[in-house]
């Protein structure tokens, strides 16, 4: 069983190795970068000899933090943070290598092209100033300037200070005086997507985005198709969420137990209206509903996450204290969730298939736990119906297009700028 943090396995293993002399340096960190990229690949998160040659090229350490251990560092699906505020929330981070893979691949960069980064650390843009190359013109921007000196620093050490410009400002904001780019790669949690991105754009150019859907990241290439924008490809990734204009706040709601100790909902947009009802909630009988839909062990299901979020009415992200009756079972659950009137469920798994994987089903707390219980089943068998097995399509459309264009299928998610639109293919 994975779960969304989990790298695909994939048989781009039996492909053929584009490792160059880069990985027969004897030195440590060499031979780490030439292990990552083997893994990358044979992962299917690096497809091309751009990205791979990129990847070899950049001194991973160099962007780290002082002290950080090459394991750490060269780690598949190791992020690490660079700066946190002042209640220890990570603002600032290194991104996982193949995070970082996954989206130069869905980029398409080419030599020549002008890119725009939004949110800086310095790894990212020399692995970017690698592919576009010297006719290249890579800009890097953040809105925290100690973050834009670190990176600018890192940058000249590395040899790349005039190869990538970086810039303390507010992307979203819009930046003056600036051709627009052939795309424009975000490397912090978006909840909607600035106009200032798309007037930057180049008419044929790519937006990669981690776009926040109803509290679920995905990250989405974008193209455009005439007034509004269509998605070419999707990633699985989690990031930092965005500061500046383009911020937008949770809002969480506290379920105390017994002890005092606290199960959070989380909410991306409204609160339902009777989430008052919950109020002592975690002191009721609890219910357990299964849905008849299993999985494999080491199958994905990053798919359910993201139809839950869009077709749930009532949907939360949930996080449990330690201590408290839902941490105790934790491996047996995940943090989506459902509201209904005065009950919550959450989605949970028990052994099936043999002993091979799991059946799907909800726990829920709360007078009407059956009901909550069965509206997460309903939608877990929705999935295993109508989009199990298939990647979705996404639109965005600004305020102020003809949106009769939106696929009579797709669901509507509104944002302040305009609306992101999901259409699952038809099954056979």
């Amino acid at each position: 069983m994975t779960d969304s943090a989990d790298v695909p396995s994939a048989a781009a293993g039996s492909q053929r190795s584009l490792v160059g002399p880069a990985a027969s340096t004897s030195d440590a960190a060499g031979s780490s970068r030439a292990d990552l990229v083997a893994r990358l690949r044979e992962s299917g998160m690096i497809t091309t000899a751009a990205v791979e040659e990129a990847v070899l090229a950049v001194r991973r350490e160099h962007f780290m933090p002082a002290g950080t251990p090459l394991e750490v560092a060269y780690g598949v699906d190791n992020s690490v943070v660079t700066k946190r505020d002042e209640h220890g929330v990570a603002i600032s981070s290194v991104s996982a290598a193949y995070i970082q893979a996954q989206m130069l691949e869905q980029a398409s960069l080419r030599p020549g092209m002008r890119v725009l980064e939004v949110g800086s650390g310095g790894l990212n843009a020399a692995m970017i100033a690698e592919i576009v190359g010297e006719k290249g013109h890579v800009l890097s921007v953040d809105i925290d300037a100690e973050v834009v000196d670190r990176a600018g620093r890192l940058l000249d050490e590395a040899g790349y200070g005039n190869r990538v410009r970086v810039l303390a400002t507010d992307a979203g904001a819009g930046l003056l005086g600036e051709d627009p780019f052939n795309a424009i790669i975000v490397t912090v949690g978006a909840w909607d997507i600035a106009p200032a991105w798309l007037e930057q754009l180049a008419p044929d150019g790519v937006l990669v985005v981690p776009l926040i859907m109803n509290g679920v990241t995905r990250t989405i290439c974008f193209r455009r198709d005439g007034d509004h924008l269509v998605s070419t490809s999707m990633a699985v990734a989690g990031f930092v969420s965005m500061q500046g204009a383009g911020q937008h706040a949770e809002r969480v709601f506290l379920l105390p137990d017994s002890t005092g100790k606290q199960v959070k909902l989380r909410f991306d947009s409204t609160i339902p209206d009777d989430v008052n009802l919950l109020d002592g909630v975690l002191g009721t009988e609890r219910t357990d509903v299964w849905s008849g839909a299993s999985i494999r062990h080491g199958v994905s299901f990053a798919s359910l996450h993201l139809w839950l979020a869009w077709y749930m009415p009532g949907f939360c992200l949930l996080a449990a204290d330690e201590g408290t009756a839902v941490a105790s079972e934790r491996g047996r659950w995940f943090p989506f969730g459902v509201v209904r009137g005065a009950a919550f469920a959450y989605l949970v798994v028990r052994p099936d298939l043999d002993g091979a994987g799991v059946e799907f089903g909800a726990r829920a707390y709360g007078s009407d736990g059956k009901l909550a219980a069965a509206a997460l089943c309903e939608q877990i068998r929705a999935w295993d119906r109508e989009g199990r097995g298939t990647e979705p399509e996404f639109g965005y459309w600004p305020v102020g297009v003809d949106r009769s264009g939106i696929p009579p299928e797709a669901a509507v998610l509104d944002k302040h700028h305009g609306s992101v639109t999901i259409s699952w293919p038809a099954l056979d």
